[in-house]
Order: C-alpha cells, then structure tokens, then sequence
C-alpha cells in the first residue's frame, strides 16, 4: 500500500513535525484507568462489595449472590465500553489513524507556534506540500488494459476508491493531469502524453464525455472540464476544436435547460472553452447568460452578485451564495482577458468583488463565506424517462473565493471601497482555511465514502500556489 500520504506535516522550516496528542480530560483518565484495570477486576470488586453490603434478610442467599453477579457484570462491560470509547475517540481527534488505503485520516492545525513564520531565508511550507501531493499522485496512478478502449492511465474520481484497481474516469484523471501541471511534471514518473491519451480514449462514442453517474450521453461541464485539461497539456488543437464545437452546439437553453440555468455549469463550461477554443462563437454568449444571471443582495448595499442559479425558479428567489459568485467573478476575469468586456460586463463583476469584500463575518479564516457546499444538477434521463440523473456537486468555497480575491481588478475595488485592509484580512483568512483542510498534501472532504476527491486537491494546491505567487517580493 502507499506509504507517502502517511508522513508527518513539516513546519515552515521544512522540518518533521508530529502531531500532539490531545490531553485527556480528568474524568477521561479516570475511566482509562479503570479499562486498563480490567473489566473483570472492577466487576469483581463491586461484586464482593455487594456481598457483604446487601441484608442476609434478602429473599436469601441466592437472590443477593444473584443481585451481586449481575451488578458486577454490569459494572464490568459499562467500565469496558467508557475505555474504548475514549482510546478510539482519542485516536481519532490526534489524526494519528488514517484509512485502510493508507489514505491519511484529517489532522489538526499544528500549534500556533508550529505555523508561526519562518525564520529569514528558511523554506516555506509549500515546496514540501508540493512533493507530498505528487509522490502521492505518482502512487495512486493507476493502469488497467480495457479491452473496448485499450490502455488507461489515470485516476478515479477520489484517492481512497475501493477495491483497486479502480477503472480511471474522466474527472478524476483530467484533475490529476491539471495537478501535475500545476506541479511542473518534476519527473517522468507521470507521463503527459499516456494521461492525454487515456482521456481521450474515456471519450464517449457520441462525443464528449460524461461523470460515472451521468451515463453514455456527454454532459458540457464534464466535457469542458477535460477541453480545459487537455488544452493545458498541449493536445491537438483540432480535435480540441471539433469537440468544442460539439460540446456546444448541445449546450443550449432548448437542449440543456437544467444546466444552462445553474451558474456552476455555465462558469465551468466557460473556463473551459476559454482554454480549448478561444475563438468560439459561442463564449460571448456564455459571458453575456452569466452577466445577466446577477442578482440583488439587499444584505450587502444591494451589490449585484450570484447565486446557484442563473434564473430563479417560478414563484422564488434566488440566494447569494460566495462560492457561486467567487465562480462567476473568476469566469468574467478571465472571458475580459480573451474576449474583452463591455462596461456592464465591468460593473457587474467588479459589483461581484465588492460584495465578497463586504462580508459581515467577524472571523475572515471561518466566516460563512467560506463553509464549503454542495448542489445537485438534475436532468432527465437520457434512456428512461421516468428517472432522472443526478449529479452531485461539491463546493471548495474558500479556494474559490481565494481566486476570486487574487484577481487583477481587487486592489483598485478595495482602494474605491476603503476596504484595502479588510482585502488583506479576507485573503489571509480564505487562504488559512484551505491550507487546514489538507493533510500531507492531499486535501479531504469530510463525512463521505469518498473524502479525498482530486479536485479538491487540485483546487487546494492551485490556490495556494496563486497566493503564494501573489505574495512574493523580489529581495523579500
């Protein structure tokens, strides 16, 4: 099994830190004693207590003998079960277990000392996150020979997928190659051209390609997300094209009225094609759609921003959400650089910056901005019509607004607004809160089977890495 996701976090100075122990509580130790005691010594000694505490006058001896042993035995398994609960509780709160698949288990922040800055000219945390996240890359690779579709090299959709070997997918292995170009490629351990190759054997005999959840039809988001990818790699701009062209002519309010009314779908689809075909006719529209999506917060000074939806449902109202208008702000800033941008396209993503740097929220590093999310992008089955297919949707929302805040235009927003402080504040605490939600490199989704999805890990680290660009300062 993998061995890499299991070593300690380092310090800012690159230096092996272990984790602490939590402290037990009084009470705890108390009722760990007693379980390394033994049960059945405990058990035994209220046993005897009762004994000679309980009136022979009892319904005789058999009923007190009969009352001792069962409070005895009692005692015993109730002193059993109160140890165990707290050797597991302990073991799980130190981070110290991690998965059968040697995937590590969520860690605790280090101590404040831990995190504190380094000393002048030591390393910062970040190079040795970045081995972390590609020696686990690099161990969880898989390869299987699919007879339909011939070799496959990549990953499914989470790191701790059982059992193995797991059939790579689309997402996963399109997030997997976008990390390892994030991360340079450092070696030939992974290889751009099989990972390029394996995606586009993943494609869908009608074009496109598709979530496992979502069937044999492609889907635009799914689509676009593996353009985006294989544009990034250096594919043949030709095939990039023809089925950028196919990804679009279906991505259309007639033919995809569910997804051409979620923001998460069109933002996607944007980014994508912005990368795979920047020449379409099709991204003025897109740009335009999530313009006019916009909505009202009279929350926040009636700054325009954007919720899960681009058009509200019948009879209702569409709620602001961070993560989707961080989404949309980060779309619009890069449709401005490859398509430009007309004075109301300006106004409305600039209102979207204004509004994330309004929030309310006491503490900037776990505000209610930055609770990650989830939605569902439902759409009538392709085959059978009286089901419907579902597509979960998880949301990263503080790597989202980390990018939303990194973005060219905020320091002049924030000047206009006197909010440069709150801007600094805001960005420190969104970036704090991505780095916590990692471990070793790889970030996790807690509360479900399948916690260490890889874009999570891909949004975590892109994120960071942008903060710390922004960051630098020659001489520094």
């Amino acid at each position: 099994m993998p061995t890499a996701r299991m070593r300690a976090s380092t310090d800012p100075a690159g230096h092996p830190v272990p984790p602490e122990p939590p402290p037990d509580p009084p009470s705890g130790r108390v009722v760990t004693w007693l379980g390394r005691f033994g049960p059945v010594a405990v058990g035994y000694a209220v046993f005897q207590a009762l004994v000679g505490l309980l009136p022979d006058a009892l319904f005789g001896d058999t009923a007190r003998y009969s009352l001792a042993v069962v409070s005895g035995l009692g005692t015993g398994i109730s002193a059993w079960l109160a140890a165990a609960l707290l050797r597991a509780r302990g073991g799980s709160e130190d981070g110290r277990t991690g998965d059968p698949d040697g995937v590590p288990s969520p860690r605790r922040p280090l101590p404040s000392a831990v995190r504190g800055a380094a000393e002048p000219g030591a390393p910062g945390p970040l190079p040795g996150l970045s081995t972390a996240t590609y020696a686990t890359l690099v161990e969880r690779l898989t390869v299987l020979d699919d007879p339909p579709r011939g070799r496959l090299t990549g990953w499914p959709h989470a790191l701790d997928e059982q059992p193995e070997p797991v059939r790579p997918t689309p997402t996963g292995t399109a997030y997997g190659l976008h990390i390892a170009l994030e991360l340079g490629m450092p070696d030939g351990r992974l290889r751009t051209s099989e990972l390029v190759e394996t995606l586009w054997r993943l494609r869908l005999p009608e074009g496109g390609w598709a979530a496992r959840s979502q069937g044999t039809v492609g889907r635009p988001e799914v689509t676009a997300l593996v353009l985006g990818a294989l544009a990034r790699a250096g594919a043949d701009p030709g095939r990039l094209a023809t089925e950028a062209q196919r990804c679009t002519e279906r991505f259309t309010r007639e033919l995809e009225p569910a997804g051409a009314e979620l923001t998460h779908v069109v933002t996607t689809v944007l980014r994508g094609l912005l990368r795979a075909a920047p020449d379409s006719p099709a991204l003025p529209v897109l740009r335009d759609a999530l313009v006019d999506g916009a909505v009202t917060d009279p929350a926040r000074g009636h700054r325009r921003c954007w919720g899960s939806r681009l058009t509200p449902p019948r009879g209702r109202t569409v709620a602001p959400s961070a993560v989707h208008t961080a989404q949309a702000v980060v779309a619009l800033d890069r449709a401005a650089r490859v398509l430009g941008e007309d004075t109301n396209a300006r106004d409305t993503r600039k209102e979207g910056i204004r509004w994330l740097l309004s929030c309310p929220g006491p503490a900037h590093d776990g505000c209610e901005d930055l609770e990650s999310g989830h939605e569902t992008v439902r759409r009538p089955h392709p085959v059978d019509a009286s089901r419907s297919e579902v597509l979960a949707v998880r949301h990263f929302s503080a790597a989202w607004v980390v990018r939303a805040l990194l973005t060219p235009d905020v320091p002049a927003v924030a000047a206009d607004e006197d909010r440069e402080a709150a801007w600094q504040e805001m960005l420190a605490g969104a970036a704090a809160s991505v780095w916590r939600q990692q471990d070793n490199g790889i970030w996790t989704w807690g509360g479900d089977d399948f916690a260490y999805p890889l874009w999570m890990t891909y949004q975590g680290l892109s994120a960071l890495r942008a903060h710390a660009v922004w960051m630098y300062q020659p001489g520094g």
